[in-house]
């Protein structure tokens, strides 16, 4: 497989049996079998420090019908991950006054259902509200305008009351977005763009244009059983919602990983509550912030996020007592990425290797 590669030393302690020279290679034979494996046509993987590379490749081809290898400059979809960035454009509008998190979503939006008054920003935040996921009633094939596609949300039942249960929402972080762009008065794209993506020099961060040329854009494809089909196609405005449409590539997670050990965007306090587990109503944790998953890794923090649209994976994997973080796109639907990035921590860092499950004697 074509493939171009980095590597710099990055000082992470090692097992008495393990040479920092070996983990590379230990990488490249876990990586590509995965890859034939599960028939991902292109991967892209980082290990990074403070937004420095300590190990960065591209495996594979980004475009299979013009042959194009994986660089390390390759740009990917971002699936859920997006969602990230949706929660720290909350952060900061909240920071600078113009909305609560505890305020109900109908102070934003007065036309939202009467039933929707307990629904508190934070609830759209946590999935906590009551929102699932996009129905049959949304056609992803069909332009709407901003307006037409929150009055969609509106009619989406609600499946619990806010804070009695977690559900993931897509719907949810969709309707954050349009509610972004009515309190900055800006597409939240473009708000994305002015307060996170130029801030940080995430100069290939954008959200997903089918119309544009995007150098070094990656197709995404599906796996259907013996050949690889092209991705679904959406209509734009699907991808352009605040659940997750952007298009990032290696530099760019790395820059925006190490803004997260700062304040350069918001507070070190709202940072807080990002990387905090939300409650439910009877006091039980989600294992959920605002846009990352809270979890351990042997007993260590572990905060991440995965995402899947339209024939890509992602994952982002913060080893946060460790010092590095896991960054992995791949270009087919279904890539077990979250698996993969976990298996590459442990190469990296051994004490974070996930035992081996052995078979039952009987």
């Amino acid at each position: 497989m074509a493939m171009a590669a980095l590597f710099l030393a990055g000082g992470i302690s090692l097992s008495a049996d393990q040479k920092p020279a070996d983990r590379p290679a230990a990488i490249d034979t876990y990586v590509e079998a995965q890859m034939k494996r599960f028939h991902i046509p292109g991967l892209a993987l980082a290990i990074v420090r403070n937004g420095e590379f300590l190990f960065a490749k591209g495996y594979g081809i980004a475009n299979l019908e013009h042959q194009v290898p994986v660089k390390i400059e390759t740009v990917f979809q971002s699936g859920s991950t997006g969602k990230q960035y949706t929660s720290m454009a909350v952060l900061i509008l909240a920071e600078e006054g113009k909305i609560n998190l505890e305020d109900s979503i109908r102070t934003v939006f007065p036309d939202a259902p009467d039933s929707w008054q307990p629904i508190t920003i934070r609830h759209l935040l946590t999935h906590t509200s009551g929102l699932g996921d996009y129905t049959p009633a949304f056609d992803l094939r069909k332009d709407l305008k901003e307006e037409e596609l929150r009055r969609l949300i509106y009619g989406t039942p609600l499946g619990f009351k806010p804070g009695e249960r977690f559900r993931y929402s897509n719907l949810g972080f969709a309707l954050l977005g349009t509610m972004i762009s009515r309190v900055s008065g800006k597409f939240y794209g473009d708000f994305l763009r002015e307060r996170i993506f130029k801030p940080l020099d995430m100069t290939t961060a954008r959200i997903i244009s089918e119309r544009d040329i995007v150098p070094n854009r990656a197709a995404g494809y599906l796996w259907r059983g013996t050949e690889w089909k092209n991705q679904d196609w959406v209509s734009p405005t699907f991808n352009r919602t605040a659940d997750g449409s952007l298009y990032l590539t290696l530099a760019d997670v790395a820059k925006w990983d190490a803004a997260l050990s700062t304040e350069k965007l918001v507070r070190k306090a709202s940072l807080d509550q990002a990387f905090t587990s939300g409650k439910l109503n009877d006091g039980k944790d989600t294992d959920y912030g605002f846009g990352w998953a809270i979890a351990k890794a042997n007993g260590r923090r572990l905060i991440e996020h995965g995402g899947a649209w339209q024939g890509f994976m992602a994952m982002i994997s913060r080893y946060v007592d460790d010092g590095f973080t896991v960054i992995l796109f791949a270009n087919v639907q279904g890539a077990p990425v979250e698996q993969m990035a976990h298996a590459v921590a442990g190469i990296w860092e051994p004490t974070l290797a996930e035992p081996e499950s052995k078979p039952i004697k009987k």
